[in-house]
């Protein structure tokens, strides 16, 4: 067994593993997160989506030795049940999901699409989710939903960055 440190949501976690288990197996079976999905064991559905230092990763390729010290961002933890992420919100408001089996994973990759592209295109939206798999609802509503929460996130991000208040009002 090995003992390792990272922050997952937010908070500091530390877990002890055997070499060979798998980022996913740590969070659901050790963590007790089980927003993280397991789907296909292959890397090819895209349930088991995480954010690893705010880029999104298939759990299910990573060893959970491989993140030691790395901050891991799961379902759990991009929104709250009285505080939805403007993602879920999107995706219940828009009927981007059916069985809900994919949508952990497809949230997970539509935010970090969102960070590197906050206004993508619906092809560049399609583009950004193809490592996701859905058999229920044929993406569209999917799309839709990427694209609502993209405007609501553009809507609500502030017009200047702090470093450029600080200038206007005079800091350093």
């Amino acid at each position: 067994m090995a003992h390792i440190q990272l922050d997952v949501n937010g908070a500091r976690q530390s877990v002890d593993v055997e070499p060979r288990t798998l980022l996913v197996h740590a969070l659901r079976d050790k963590l007790g997160l089980t927003g993280t999905h397991v789907g296909c064991d292959t890397s090819s559905c895209g349930a088991c989506t995480v954010l690893i230092d705010g880029v999104s990763a298939k759990s299910c390729t990573v060893f959970a030795l491989q993140v030691e010290g790395s901050a891991v961002t799961t379902i759990e933890g991009i929104g709250a049940s009285d505080a939805l992420h403007p993602m879920q919100e999107a995706f219940w408001a828009q009927h981007g999901l059916q069985c809900g089996y994919c949508t952990p994973g497809m949230i997970i990759s539509a935010v970090d699409l969102l960070q590197r592209n906050p206004e993508p295109s619906d092809d560049q939206i399609r583009e950004g989710l193809e490592g996701n798999l859905c058999r229920c609802t044929g993406y569209e509503n999917i799309v839709r939903a990427v694209r609502a929460a993209a405007a609501a996130m553009r809507e609500h991000q502030p017009r200047h960055s702090v470093a450029e208040m600080s200038s206007v009002a005079g800091g350093s």
